[in-house]
């Protein structure tokens, strides 16, 4: 089961039941050719239309599609989206991080940001020494670094706070 949004103002229910595709539990009978990766014609009702897909995030669960010259912005939740916002864990993924702390013991060698700077989820924060072996801390989220409480040189201890972000 699908629930789609279009344009942020219809909603359809998108089921397959017996190896038949329902929309709003009606059966939906559509003959589809494929033109080449993202362009379709469709066939509906005694109807041509021709869709392109325009732009799909597989993460946002969102697309742009193309159906003659008009465009539509679809979102896609399937079961489990709507569990887990019954659930109130639908927002997880706008993870909010106000500091970054040591993971383990070590010697800072390198400090890769500024204060003030932007950085995105994933960037090289900083080269931290343990054990002998260089670690590459990265941002755990999008943030904005607000301070830097370690200099390289530094010795830090395990949870030891390094870096505060606004």
């Amino acid at each position: 089961m699908f629930k789609i949004k279009v344009n942020e103002q219809y909603d359809f229910e998108v089921r397959s039941e017996k190896g038949e595709v329902l929309l709003d539990g009606e059966p939906l009978r559509l003959d589809i050719y494929q033109i080449n990766k993202n362009s379709f014609n469709i066939l509906h009702q005694n109807r041509s239309y021709n869709a392109e897909l325009v732009e799909f995030d597989k993460n946002a669960k969102t697309c742009s599609v193309r159906v003659n010259s008009n465009i539509y912005t679809m979102s896609l939740t399937d079961q489990f989206d709507e569990l887990l916002h019954r659930l109130g864990m639908d927002n997880l993924s706008t993870l909010k991080v106000s500091e970054l702390k040591a993971p383990m013991p070590g010697l800072v060698l390198k400090v890769l940001v500024k204060e003030g700077e932007e950085v995105k989820k994933g960037a090289n924060l900083l080269i931290l020494e343990a054990m002998k072996m260089e670690n590459i801390i990265k941002s755990p989220a999008d943030v904005i670094v607000k301070s830097i409480k370690i200099n390289p040189s530094d010795k830090v201890e395990k949870n030891q706070v390094m870096i505060v972000f606004a």
